[in-house]
C-alpha cells in the first residue's frame, strides 16, 4: 500500500476485511470545532475515531508527548485493530493532524499505513458517502511494541546547536519564527530553517508532487539527504515534513517532539529571532 492512497482507491475498498480507516482529526486548543462532535455527525463509512487530542503521554514532562508504547498498545487494542491490519488515516483539520497519527503508528513498526490525500474535505466535495453510525469493535490484546521511528529530545538539540549534526526544520509560520511582534514567539532554534507546512499541501488539501517537496525543501536551505530534524509548535505540523520527506523516500529524519512549546518555555535554551542564518 502507499504512503498516500485517492479518494477513489478508498471509496472502492471501503468492505474490505482488512482494512482500517481511522479518523485522526484534532484541532488546535483555541479552535472552537470539536473533532468528536463532528465524527459522530458524519463520518466516512466504518472510520474508527481515533481521538488525537488523547494520545499523547499525560506523565511527560514534554508537552503533548508521543504516547508510551503501553498506551500505543492500549489505545490500538481498544480500537480492535489487529497487528498487521492496512490502516487508511484522514482528517478534517487545518494543521494536517493525520500526519501526526501517521508518525505514531509508524514509529510503532505499523508497517502498511496510508494517508488519505485531501482528507475528509476531498471526500466531501466529491459528494461522497458519509455515516453517523459508529460501529463498535471488539477490543484485542496488543502486545507493547518497539519504538521506530526516532523522536529527539531538548538535550539533544540543545546538543546540536553546537555541533550541527542534523539540520533543523521549523514547520511554523514565518511570523513565529521570524519572532515578529504579536506573534507569541520569541522566534526559533538556533541553525534552524523554516519551512511552513502549508507550502507542502496543495489547495485541494492534497500533497504536493514529490518534484514539489523536494523544490520547497531546497528553497528552505534544506538538503534532504542528510539527516533532519523536525519542529513546529507542539510536535503536530513537524510530522507534516516528515511525511513529506517520506513520500519523496528520505527516512534519515526525526521529530523534536518537545517543539516550541518545550524550548520556548525554557529560560535556559537560546533563541534566534529574524530570518534563517
Amino acid at each position: 500500500m502507499d504512503l498516500l492512497v485517492s479518494t477513489e482507491w478508498l471509496a472502492a475498498r471501503l468492505d474490505a476485511d482488512d482494512l482500517v480507516i481511522l479518523d485522526a482529526t484534532m484541532h488546535l486548543p483555541d479552535d472552537p470545532r470539536d473533532a468528536r462532535k463532528e465524527f459522530a455527525a458524519g463520518h466516512i463509512p466504518g472510520a474508527r475515531f481515533l481521538d488525537l487530542a488523547s494520545f499523547i503521554d499525560a506523565g511527560s514532562a514534554v508537552p503533548k508527548a508521543i504516547p508510551t508504547p503501553e498506551q500505543f498498545a492500549e489505545r490500538m487494542g481498544a480500537l480492535g485493530i489487529a497487528p498487521g491490519s492496512r490502516i487508511v488515516i484522514y482528517d478534517d483539520s487545518d494543521i494536517r493532524s493525520a500526519a501526526r497519527a501517521w508518525f505514531i503508528l509508524t514509529r510503532y513498526d505499523e508497517q502498511k499505513v496510508a494517508i488519505l490525500d485531501g482528507g475528509l474535505g476531498k471526500w466531501r466535495i466529491e459528494g461522497r458517502r458519509l455515516s453517523d453510525r459508529i460501529v463498535q469493535h471488539a477490543p484485542r490484546h496488543r502486545a507493547d511494541p518497539q519504538p521506530h521511528r526516532t523522536v529527539r529530545d531538548k538535550e539533544e538539540i540543545l546538543a546540536n546547536t553546537d555541533s550541527r549534526d542534523w539540520q533543523v526544520v521549523d514547520a511554523r509560520d514565518r511570523a513565529r519564527f521570524i519572532g515578529k511582534a504579536g506573534s507569541g514567539s520569541e522566534g526559533h532554534i538556533p541553525g534552524a530553517r523554516n519551512l511552513h507546512y502549508a507550502k507542502l499541501i496543495r489547495e485541494d488539501g492534497t500533497y504536493a508532487s514529490p518534484e514539489e517537496i523536494r523544490a520547497q525543501f531546497a528553497e528552505a536551505g534544506v538538503d534532504i539527504s542528510k539527516p533532519v530534524v523536525t519542529s513546529c509548535n507542539s510536535g503536530m505540523t513537524a510530522t507534516v515534513l516528515l511525511f513529506a520527506l517520506a513520500l519523496v523516500g528520505e527516512h534519515d529524519a526525526a521529530l523534536y517532539d518537545g517543539s516550541w512549546l518545550e524550548w520556548g518555555t525554557d529560560p535556559e535554551t537560546p533563541k534566534e529571532s529574524g530570518e534563517a542564518r
